[in-house]
C-alpha cells in the first residue's frame, strides 16, 4: 500500500518530521506491522523533497526500530516492534544543517530594509512580479561579474549565469554535460545535494580517495585510466564534510590532470568568500570548467543566489536554456537585492561579519573540544570528527539525539558502501554562541562517556 506522511504541521528538520509521522501512523494503526513502505524515490517525489532527505529519514526510522530493510525487496514496517522514544530529552539543538551564522554585526535586517527601500525608490515593485530573463538580465550579470573579479579575475557577464541556488545549477550542469548511465568522478565523500541530483539524472558517482588536502592526484590518475568518466565534481575549499582545502600546488596538479584526460570540471565553491588568496581550480582551466560560487554559505541560504561561471557564451546560452526549462528563473526581487548589495558594499560587509563569527565559533569549538582530534578550517562553518573506538556513527548520533543534539553522520556523504566512522558538526546552525556552547558541551560529554559499551551488540 502507498503511504504519504502528513508533515506540514510538524516541527523540526524534514527528515525528523517524516520519522515522527511514520511512528504516529504505526501507533494509530494506519500502518500495519510488515507493511511495505514507498521506495525512497517515490516518497521523495510524493513529498516534493530531495532524495537524500528521505534516505536520512528511512535510516533514522530503521535505527529507532520502526522499519527494517529487506535486501532486494525494499523497506517495511518492522513486525512486532514497539517504536523507540522519539522525543528529545532536552530542547533540541540542530547542528545538522550547515548554515552560516547570523551575527548581529551582519545587520541583515537593516541591510534588507534599506535594499527594499532603495529598490522601491528606483523602480516599480510590481515589475518584479512578472517573468524575468532566465540566468539574470545583462545588467545583473555584468554587476555580478564585476563583484566576482576578486575571485575570478577577468570574468565577464557573458560568462556568468545567476542561478536560484547551487542545487539548481548542479542539476542543470548534469543535464548539460552527462546522459543517463554516465559516470562522474568526485571525492570519496561528497555533497549530498550532488548525490541527489545525480540520482535524479541517472548518473553514477565514482568516489576518489582523499588525503588531508582533498582529492588525491595519484588516485585520480588511476581512476582516469580505469573509467570512462568525462566529468569531475570537486569542492576544493573547506570541503564538505572533511574541511580539506587544496593548496595552490595541489590545485595546479589537479588542473593538469583534468586537462590531460580531457575532463570537464564542475567546481562547487560556496566557502571561497570566507577565505582569501586561493583562486579556484577553474581559473587554471577556464576553457573546460564550470564554477558555482554560492552566496548561501556566506550570507544566508534563503537568498537563493549562486553565480555560475561558464567557459564561454555558447555554454552560457545552453545552460540558460536548461535553467529556463527546469526552474524558469531566479526570484527577480532577490536578485535585485543581491546585485544592489554587491554594488554598494553591503555584500562584502555581511560576508566579513559572517566570517568573523565563524572564526569565533571555531575558537569556541577548539576550547570546548580540547584534546579531541577533529578536522576544521579557521573560518569554516563545520568540523569533521572521527569517533572513538566502540561507537558507530549512527549509534553515536542516536546517543546525541536523546540528549537534544542533532548531527550528520558520514553515511550522508559517502560514495561507497564503507563510509568513515565520523560525524559532521555544523557550528553555524546554532542561533547563538551560548547555544553552541551548550551543544558542544553535550558533544564533549558524550565523547568522554562510556555509554558506547551499552550500545555495542
Amino acid at each position: 500500500m502507498d503511504w504519504t506522511p502528513t508533515i506540514a504541521d510538524r516541527q523540526g528538520p524534514l527528515y525528523q518530521r517524516i520519522v515522527s509521522a511514520l511512528a504516529d501512523d504505526v501507533a494509530a494503526g494506519r500502518l500495519r506491522h510488515g507493511q511495505a513502505l514507498p521506495t525512497h524515490r517515490a516518497l521523495a517525489e510524493a513529498l516534493g523533497i530531495d532524495l537524500t532527505t528521505v534516505t536520512r529519514a528511512y535510516t533514522e526510522a530503521r535505527r529507532q526500530g520502526l522499519t527494517e530493510a529487506r535486501v532486494g525487496r525494499g523497506t517495511f514496517v518492522k513486525a512486532g516492534m514497539t517504536p523507540a522514544p522519539r522525543t528529545l530529552a532536552l530542547p533540541g539543538i540542530d547542528l545538522s544543517m550547515n548554515l552560516p551564522p547570523q551575527p548581529q554585526d551582519a545587520e541583515l535586517s537593516g541591510h534588507l530594509a534599506k535594499a527594499f527601500a532603495d529598490v522601491r525608490a528606483a523602480s516599480n515593485l510590481e515589475a518584479f512580479l512578472n517573468y524575468h530573463e532566465s540566468g539574470g538580465t545583462a545588467g545583473e550579470r555584468h554587476q555580478a561579474a564585476d563583484w566576482l573579479q576578486f575571485l575570478v579575475p577577468g570574468v565577464t557577464g557573458d560568462r556568468l549565469i545567476i542561478s536560484p541556488g547551487t542545487q539548481s545549477a548542479l542539476l542543470c550542469l548534469l543535464l548539460a554535460l552527462t546522459k543517463p548511465g554516465d559516470s562522474i568522478f568526485t571525492e570519496a565523500l561528497t555533497y549530498p545535494g550532488l548525490k541527489a541530483a545525480a540520482a535524479v539524472v541517472g548518473v553514477n558517482l565514482i568516489g576518489i580517495e582523499m588525503d588531508a588536502e582533498g582529492i588525491d592526484p595519484k588516485a585520480l590518475e588511476r581512476a582516469c585510466h580505469r573509467h570512462k568518466a568525462k566529468v569531475i565534481y570537486l569542492m576544493p575549499t573547506m570541503h564538505n564534510p572533511t574541511t580539506a582545502t587544496m593548496t595552490p600546488q595541489r590545485r595546479a596538479r589537479i588542473a593538469q590532470i583534468i586537462r590531460k584526460h580531457a575532463l570537464t570540471l564542475i567546481e562547487d565553491d560556496p566557502y571561497a568568500f570566507l577565505t582569501s588568496g586561493i583562486k579556484p581550480v577553474s581559473t587554471l582551466i577556464p576553457e573546460r570548467a564550470y564554477l558555482a560560487a554560492s552566496l548561501a554559505k556566506c550570507i544566508a541560504p534563503g537568498l537563493r543566489v549562486s553565480l555560475l561561471v561558464v567557459p564561454d557564451a555558447a555554454a552560457s546560452a545552453r545552460l540558460t536554456s536548461i535553467l529556463r526549462a527546469t526552474v524558469q528563473m531566479s526570484v527577480p526581487l532577490i536578485v535585485a537585492i543581491m546585485t544592489r548589495w554587491m554594488r554598494d558594499g553591503s555584500a562584502n560587509a555581511i560576508i566579513a561579519a559572517v566570517s568573523a563569527e565563524a572564526a569565533a565559533r571555531q575558537t569556541l569549538a577548539r576550547d570546548v573540544l580540547a584534546g579531541q582530534a577533529y578536522s576544521a578550517h579557521p573560518n569554516g562553518h563545520h568540523i569533521w570528527l572521527p569517533l572513538p573506538e566502540g561507537w558507530s556513527s549512527l549509534r553515536f548520533a542516536a546517543h546525541l539525539q536523546k540528549r537534544g543534539l542533532a548531527v550528520v553522520t558520514g553515511e550522508a556523504f559517502a560514495t561507497t558502501e564503507a563510509p568513515p566512522n565520523c560525524i559532521r558538526i555544523a557550528l553555524g546552525a546554532a542561533r547563538s554562541r551560548p547555544l553552541l556552547l551548550k551543544a558542544l558541551e553535550i558533544l564533549r560529554d558524550a565523547l568522554r562517556s562510556q555509554a558506547y559499551e551499552e550500545q555495542v551488540v
